[in-house]
């Protein structure tokens, strides 16, 4: 369920799945927003390459396809229904229902967290 407070602009934020399976070790995503207009990439564990786009919608609902390539060559696309909450440090969290199409089609729930930004050096006095 969505926070009703919240309002996100996913530009430039990097997701990764919350998940202890090994093909999904090192994935992440980063995203990018123009309006309602959502899109993004991702690679790492089996993922050669995948993009997604989409729209969000003012609470921060995300309705999008994916297409990605897997180390062995397959080509897999789906569609996903994601929604955010906040992590207690701030962060989003996005709950996903998906679904992928073709002869290994199958559904599920993920999740996937917000990747922190990186920490600043603070400047040195001169």
């Amino acid at each position: 369920m969505t926070d009703s407070a919240l309002r996100i602009d996913y530009d430039g934020r990097r997701f990764r799945p919350v998940s202890e399976d090994p093909e999904e070790a090192g994935r992440s995503a980063r995203y990018h927003q123009q309006g309602d207009l959502l899109w993004g990439e991702f690679a790492g564990g089996d993922t050669r390459r995948g993009v997604l786009t989409g729209v969000c919608s003012a609470d921060g609902v995300l309705d999008f396809a994916y297409c990605m390539v897997l180390g062995s060559g397959e080509v897999v696309s789906g569609r996903c229904h994601s929604e955010p909450s906040t992590l207690p440090d701030g962060r989003i969290l996005l709950r996903e229902w998906w679904e992928r199409y073709g002869r290994d089609g199958d559904s599920g729930i993920s999740y996937l967290e917000e990747v922190p930004a990186p920490a600043t050096a603070p400047a040195s006095e001169a």
